[in-house]
């Protein structure tokens, strides 16, 4: 049991807060991600990922619905945002002497892990 309800907070946890960031790009758009995107010579499209990761990931993991599919994308969606963001603070400190990218690094491993151990018995896909 201890072990389902840890899955549960896991999952839960990690899709809100990522769909907290999807809820912003709804909201004031991703044209910054695209002019970040297209500066790294990606096509204009790549951006709509974001989505993919900040939306649509987030709501498959909190409702335990295909939810290592929707840990991937998020752990994909970090990998573009250190390599095309946050690629400079990678191996340096912030003033806290905490690592720069603690959150993406945080929400990387939380998906890797969530991908790993899978939704767990409270989830739609345990039904």
């Amino acid at each position: 049991m201890n072990e389902n309800v840890g899955k549960l907070i896991l999952r839960v946890v990690l899709g809100i807060l990522m769909l907290f960031h999807g809820i912003d790009k709804l909201k004031s758009g991703i044209g910054w991600i695209s002019n970040v995107v297209t500066g790294a010579g990606l096509p204009a499209f790549v951006a709509y990922g974001v989505y993919l990761g900040e939306v649509i990931a987030p709501l498959l993991i909190i409702a335990g619905w295909y939810s290592r599919v929707g840990a991937i994308l998020i752990a994909v969606t970090m990998i573009f945002a250190v390599g095309l963001v946050h690629a400079a603070d990678v191996f340096t400190l912030n003033k806290a002497g905490g690592w720069a990218i603690e959150l993406q690094g945080l929400y990387f491993f939380a998906a890797i892990a969530v991908a790993l151990l899978g939704p767990g018995r409270f989830s739609i896909n345990s039904r």
